[in-house]
């Protein structure tokens, strides 16, 4: 599974992570978030993310 970077603050997302704080459990690629996640350091949505390259 891909990681992804938001473009406004940095932030990755790791599908082997998940996010906690948001009730994401380990293991849920990107694609599978749910439509209203937000990143969890500037709160902006999933349209902001790109794939990072590998």
């Amino acid at each position: 599974m891909k990681k992804y970077k938001c473009e406004v603050c940095g932030y990755i997302y790791d599908p082997q992570q998940g996010d906690p704080d948001s009730n994401v459990a380990p293991g849920t690629a990107f694609e599978d978030l749910p439509d209203d996640w937000v990143c969890p350091v500037c709160g902006v949505g999933k349209e902001e993310f790109s794939p990072v390259a590998e």
